[in-house]
């Protein structure tokens, strides 16, 4: 097995296609075939199911596809971290981001990014707080944005931010000045719309309510901050979020949103990442920026979605 077997069967693998991958690879399709047909050979098993169609990962193929992904990846980074002794900071840096914040973040750290690190290229991957995790221990990414992490001998954690959820109906009642609150005991009370486990946000509410021998009543099951708006708005019943989640949707505007109390329910964001890998001088760089430039995104995001005026952070 070599790196430009691996490289070649990811492609294939990746676009379901002999030919497109040929095509992108700039290489025969025969000769991707063999190469990849001397890869089954090698490890003893078919990798790729083959029809008319073009072709499927096998189950061994899909577990090779997730450790070769990782491999390739790490080779590059090797690569790119030698090239840093003799160099600014260059390479690619892939960030991990939950949707629910994605929307929010995204434009700015590109383009704080794209001033800092001028020679240097960055991806930015959504997905679930315990996807991006797994995404950072198989080295599909190199820094990873969210939220109550769970220790792990695997990952490092840095606190960066922790924020209040709020309960937001169907209404028109706006912000929190003026707005009744509601005392955590009473959340099972409320019919709950969330996404399914294990999103972070429902594990928090599910965590802190059992502490008092309570469950939540949860009505609807739905994966996406948009759609769960959308179904709270037509009044198939609460959801529990962040304001500065909704901020990027106007929600504070068209909402009513009540505060959760006796005790706050709280959310913490985190940064990770690998605690079993080097840290390029590209990665480490660009944590020693991130948190300034999150912080102050969502300072204004938490001021202008509660009507108060926060400093920026420092």
């Amino acid at each position: 097995m070599d790196l430009r077997q691996l490289d070649y069967f990811v492609h294939v693998a990746e676009l379901g296609s002999f030919s497109k991958a040929a095509l992108l690879l700039s290489i025969a399709q025969s000769a991707l075939s063999t190469r990849v047909r001397k890869l089954e050979v090698e490890l003893k098993q078919p990798l790729l199911h083959r029809n008319g169609r073009g072709v499927t990962p096998t189950d061994a193929g899909k577990r090779l596809l997730q450790h070769a992904r990782g491999i390739l990846m790490q080779v590059d980074r090797t690569r790119e971290e030698l090239a840093e002794f003799r160099s600014t900071p260059s390479g690619h840096i892939v960030i991990g981001l939950p949707p629910t914040i994605a929307r929010l973040l995204t434009v700015p750290v590109l383009n704080d990014f794209r001033v800092h690190f001028a020679e240097a290229s960055i991806g930015i991957m959504e997905g679930l707080s315990a996807s991006i995790v797994e995404w950072l221990t198989t080295g599909r990414i190199d820094i990873g944005l969210v939220y109550n992490p769970a220790p792990s001998p695997a990952i490092e954690i840095v606190p960066l931010h922790e924020e209040p959820m709020y309960l937001i109906g169907a209404g028109s009642a706006g912000r929190v000045p003026g707005r009744r609150a509601v005392p955590l005991r009473q959340l099972p009370r409320y019919p709950l719309i969330v996404p399914s486990r294990p999103n972070a946000n429902r594990m928090r509410i599910e965590t802190q309510l059992a502490y008092f021998g309570l469950k939540p009543t949860i009505v609807l099951e739905v994966d996406g901050v948009a759609t769960v708006l959308d179904a709270v708005r037509e009044g198939y019943g609460y959801t529990v979020l962040p304001l500065t989640t909704v901020r990027p949707y106007n929600a504070e505007d068209s909402f009513s949103i009540q505060p959760i109390v006796k005790p706050k329910l709280m959310i913490q964001l985190a940064l990770i990442v690998s605690a079993q890998r080097p840290t390029t001088t590209l990665t480490q760089q660009v944590l020693q920026r991130l948190p300034q430039t999150v912080l102050a995104i969502l300072n204004r995001a938490a001021a202008a979605a509660t009507g108060t005026k926060k400093r920026p952070a420092p």
